[in-house]
């Protein structure tokens, strides 16, 4: 049975559904935008959304993600007279960290039976600059950047975006906030570059620039960020950049919300969430069961008793490199030895051009999270190698460096699987860094036989994969 809009779409619920879809399609410029203009845009979005889902069909295998977008959005909209607060975490994944890249933004979005009533958006350092406590940084920061506080704008230093939701909170409040939020979301830069896809090329009157996909977020970093660093920038000066930013959102929302394209959107909204550039977190269980059960809620899997693996880099004070960083994946599992062994060849390479403001030779912590219970054998090109433990895995730590036009940095772990992991029926899953770009990847799976089976695909979100190994009996 196929599911229609017009079932999921009703004029409450519009200025949440405009709001949310804003947040997933440009982060912090067209929430500028929305805000200014959310009565006007709420009611042409209700009238064009209305027409469309009469005509579009939803494909069966969205309609679990239809569904729990229903639930939440009847949750958020709910006739209680309640207030519901929300903190966005806005993230630049160029410089890329463990949940998803720098947390430079955030915003706090108040709403009451449906309404928002209420927004704030603030740069990250300004809250910091109101966190007097000594709080240690993660091991990594203190070593190679000698960072010795650790506040909210580096808080999204873990894989597990629940993790990084409840710190980002807990920094929130020891710059004195006050807020009790029902919720957290998170939004990676690459969603603007996304959205431009769908729009095509935008310039704007007096700005030479034309903003594409291909790297619109960085021209318009250059554009607001570059000519206002030094101090000595007026403060009025450094406000007045923002202009750009209303003027291109409004260009984004004049093109996308349009007939032809509301496909588009939904395919595009629904790329963010699973591709992890947007990540939900809910503080009512019931609401959180609704986006981990289709995979939105940005967590490493602690329940996972086959093959595993999760990369996870962080950026070690490397610019915005990480826009030019290309990454490949090639991992063998290997049953074929005495004990089996599992090897991971991550290779970067470094496209940067030289002289660019915003890159560098690269710097990162890489974490390898394999089975608990793994031993950790050799490394190539990865230095001061740490085993620990977390969310149920073992994880292996430690420093990759790759200077500007280097292409063959192949980072090399080797490591003895636990005897639970077997070639029986082979299942493994890896899981996507929330901010990086599509990897390749190739699975190598070798047997006591002296068989091997090969895989290739690319990781644009979380693979499981399965090799039948052992025919089955009739």
């Amino acid at each position: 049975m196929h599911l229609s809009l017009a079932s999921f779409f009703t004029r409450k619920r519009i200025i949440i559904i405009t709001l949310f879809s804003l947040f997933i399609g440009g982060g912090i410029f067209l929430f500028s935008y929305a805000m200014t203009h959310k009565t006007e845009f709420a009611a042409n979005s209700f009238n064009l959304f209305q027409k469309v889902s009469k005509l579009l069909p939803i494909a069966p295998d969205t309609k679990k993600e239809i569904e729990v977008v229903n639930k939440l959005i009847e949750a958020i909209t709910k006739q209680d007279d309640q207030t519901h607060t929300f903190l966005i975490l806005l993230q630049n994944s160029d410089e890329l960290r463990p949940g998803g890249g720098f947390l430079g933004q955030y915003a706090i979005i108040k709403t009451k039976n449906g309404e928002v009533t209420s927004t704030l958006v603030e740069d990250a350092n300004l809250l910091d600059q109101r966190i007097s406590a000594d709080v240690p940084t993660p091991y990594p920061f203190a070593r190679k950047i000698q960072l010795k506080k650790w506040k909210f704008r580096d808080s999204n230093f873990s894989p597990d975006f629940p993790t990084n939701a409840e710190k980002a909170q807990y920094f929130y409040r020891l710059a004195g906030g006050r807020e009790a939020f029902d919720g957290v979301i998170a939004v990676n830069s690459p969603t603007f570059n996304n959205i431009l896809a769908l729009t095509g090329p935008i310039q704007i009157a007096g700005d030479s620039n034309i903003y594409t996909s291909t790297d619109g977020a960085q021209k318009l970093e250059d554009r607001v960020e570059r000519a206002y660093l030094g101090e000595d920038v007026p403060a009025e000066l450094k406000q007045a950049r923002k202009l750009i930013m209303k003027k291109i959102a409004a260009e984004i929302m004049k093109r996308s919300v349009t007939v032809p394209n509301i496909p588009k959107l939904a395919e595009f909204a629904q790329t963010e969430l699973r591709n992890k550039d947007v990540m939900l977190f809910f503080k009512d269980p019931t609401l959180q069961s609704l986006v981990e059960s289709v995979h939105w809620d940005g967590s490493v899997s602690k329940d996972w008793n086959n093959d595993y693996l999760m990369l996870v880099d962080a950026n070690m004070g490397a610019l915005k490199t990480d826009f030019y960083i290309k990454r490949s994946l090639e991992y063998t599992a290997d049953f074929a030895g005495e004990k089996p062994t599992g090897t991971i060849v991550y290779t970067y390479q470094n496209t940067a051009p030289y002289g660019n403001w915003r890159t560098s030779d690269y710097h990162t912590y890489l974490r390898a999270y394999v089975p608990k219970g793994s031993i950790f054998l050799t490394r190539f090109m990865i230095n001061a190698v740490t085993t620990k433990e977390a969310f149920n895995k073992t994880y292996f730590g430690g420093f990759v460096d790759v200077e500007i036009g280097q292409s063959d940095v192949h980072t090399t772990l080797t490591y003895e699987l636990p005897n639970t992991i077997t070639a029986e029926n082979y299942h493994l899953l890896i899981q996507k860094q929330s901010g990086v770009g599509t990897i390749p990847v190739t699975v190598h799976l070798k047997t006591k036989d002296g068989k091997t089976y090969d895989q290739t695909t690319e990781l644009k979100k979380d693979l499981n994969f399965s090799i039948q190994t052992v025919e089955e009996k009739k």
